[in-house]
Order: structure tokens, then C-alpha cells, then sequence
């Protein structure tokens, strides 16, 4: 526990210094001046604020990792690689996204035509995705011999076969996505996601996993290091390059630890952002047109519903620390 605090300081004195170098470095290309932001129009403002933020996240991760936490400890490769895999997956769509805003930019100078699609297509991205994810799975099944899931004050663990290899695709793409979705103010993501990764910390901890939990704090401390530029008003956006990683790594990890049932709990804001998006979708075409919220992701329809930017953020960064305690106890039983 000494090493995994020590390097969780270590890696947010690392990054933070860091991240003011990329911050330059990005305004000097103009890496976000074309971003456009989808949401309230409160958040036009935003546009030209740097993104790919997720550099500052995965790059200290990888040093910090690689020097003091992979010695006769080959498994934490998989969390650092699935990390390195959606970080540069996300960068592709973050970049192909910044390069379609600027021919956008320019056609218009011109009188031309616009589109509306910015990064890679969907499906595409969805399909590298599952590449990762069942790569991963494949890795923890075959690899790491984990096959199982733990419920809580129940000792014995139930084995699912071979069913295992497409529950963790499952749970390490859902997460990714996930996060994903909740990266839309200011400090959300970033939050709620290093206090994930404290829960599965702690939760490894009390099963002897040593060097996941050095690996959880070094992520968590990366993260930090990122909201010191990423709370509001935000300097640096984290972009698919950090929440795809972000989100990746906490699927693998929950699933590296067998409490992979947790995740749900822990990870609550998460899935009420994603539910908040299927039950508006599903809704709105089932109706032809009502919706149940204002606006979809969850955290824009209290925004919508007069909740200031920093009051959103900081109530559900209050329900994602209540729900990691309440992962941690079922933990415990």
C-alpha cells in the first residue's frame, strides 16, 4: 500500500508539469480551435478549449507503470495495454474529428457544402472496440485462467466457461462507452473515474492483489493530475483519447479483480449516463418524437434544469464516492 500511495503522488507530480507543456503545445497547432461542442449552447464558450487531453493521462501512466510496477508482474501489461490501445484508437477519432472541422471550416469560406459527421464512424469505432475488448477478454480467460464472478457474503466464486470471454468484452466495451458518454463538463469524468479507480484500489487491496492496487493509485494519480487543468472552467478536454482509455482500463481491472459484478455500483454515474441516453433514444422512437429527459446525456438535463455547471458536477462526483463505499463494503461481505 506504501508503493501503490507513493506512486499515485509520484505519477500526479510527473503529469502536472507535463500537462502544462501539452496545454502549449496544443494551443500552438490549434488542436481544439475547431472542436465543436454538442450540448447546451451555454457551452459554445468551450469551443478552441485544447483537447486529446488523454496524453497527459496515458503517457505518465505508462512511465510511472513500466518503471516501477511491471517487474515479475507481466499481468498489469494487460491494463497498461488496453489503456495505450483505446488511448490511441481515441486520438485517431479525436484528430479525424479536428481534420473534418477544418475542411468543414473551409468549405464554407467557399460556399460549399457542410457536413455534420465529425471523427471516425460510429460503427467503426464500436468495431476496434470489441477488437480490444475480446482481445482483453481472451487474455484474462485463457492467459490469467479467470472465468469466474464473486457475489457478495457468498465465498465460493461460480465459474462461467467459456461464457466469461464475452461478459468481460462486454464489460471493458460498455465501460469505455460508458465513461465516454459522461465526458461532457468540466471535471465529470475525470472525478468520477479516479474515484472508481480508488474503489477498485481498495477492493484489490483486500484481496492481496498488490500490484493492481499499485496500478489503480497510478492511474488515479494521472487522472488528478489531468482535472488540475480540467476542472472549471476547463483548460484541457481529456477527448476519446482519455475516456475510451479511461474507461477501457476500469472494465479490465474490475474484471482482473472477480468483483466485476460491482461495477455497476461503483461505476453508478456511469451507468446512469448510459441509461439516460438508451431510454431517450429508445423512447423518442417509440413515440415519434417525446422524450423523457431535456437533454441526454443525464448530467445535461440538470444543466438544462437550472443546475449550474460546478452543482452538477460536484453532486454526482458526491454519488459516485458514496457509491465506491458502498462497492467497497459489498466487498467486505
Amino acid at each position: 500500500m506504501v508503493l501503490a500511495l507513493t506512486l499515485g503522488v509520484a505519477t500526479f507530480l510527473l503529469a502536472v508539469p507535463f500537462g502544462s507543456f501539452l496545454i502549449k503545445y496544443l494551443k500552438a497547432h490549434d488542436i481544439g480551435e475547431q472542436i465543436r461542442i454538442n450540448g447546451p449552447s451555454s457551452h459554445r464558450v468551450k469551443t478552441g478549449t485544447p483537447t486529446m487531453g488523454g496524453i497527459m493521462i496515458i503517457v505518465p501512466l505508462a512511465i510511472m507503470t513500466g518503471l516501477f510496477n511491471l517487474i515479475n508482474r507481466e499481468s498489469i501489461l494487460l491494463p497498461l495495454g488496453t489503456a495505450m490501445g483505446c488511448g490511441i484508437l481515441g486520438a485517431i477519432d479525436d484528430w479525424a474529428g479536428l481534420s473534418r472541422s477544418r475542411t468543414r471550416g473551409m468549405r464554407q469560406g467557399r460556399g460549399e457544402a457542410k457536413g455534420d459527421r465529425s471523427g471516425l464512424i460510429t460503427r467503426y469505432k464500436l468495431a476496434w472496440l470489441v477488437v480490444i475488448g475480446t482481445g482483453a477478454a481472451i487474455v484474462l480467460h485463457f492467459v490469467f485462467r479467470l472465468e469466474s464472478y464473486a457475489l457478495p457474503s457468498i465465498p465460493a466464486k461460480f465459474s462461467l466457461g467459456l461464457w466469461y470471454l464475452p461478459a468481460a468484452a462486454f464489460v471493458i466495451v460498455a465501460c469505455a462507452n460508458a465513461v465516454n458518454l459522461t465526458d461532457g463538463l468540466d471535471g465529470l469524468a475525470g472525478s468520477t473515474s479516479a474515484i472508481a479507480f480508488v474503489g477498485y484500489g481498495v477492493i484489490a487491496l483486500l484481496q492481496d492483489q498488490l500490484f493492481l492496487v499499485a496500478f489503480c493509485f497510478t492511474m488515479t494519480g494521472a487522472i488528478m493530475a489531468f482535472l488540475w487543468y480540467n476542472a472549471y472552467p476547463a483548460q484541457l478536454f481529456m477527448g476519446d483519447t482519455g475516456s475510451l482509455a479511461v474507461g477501457a482500463t476500469l472494465g479490465v481491472v474490475a474484471m482482473m479483480t472477480g468483483q466485476w459484478l460491482l461495477l455497476p455500483i461503483v461505476g453508478i454515474v456511469f451507468v446512469a449516463e448510459t441509461l439516460s441516453v438508451i431510454l431517450q433514444v429508445g423512447y423518442f422512437k417509440l413515440t415519434k418524437g417525446s422524450r423523457i429527459f431535456k437533454m441526454t446525456p443525464l448530467h445535461h438535463h440538470f444543466e438544462l434544469m437550472g443546475w449550474s455547471e460546478v452543482h452538477v458536477v460536484q453532486r454526482f462526483w458526491l454519488v459516485g464516492v458514496l457509491a465506491s463505499m458502498l462497492g467497497i463494503a459489498l466487498a467486505l461481505l
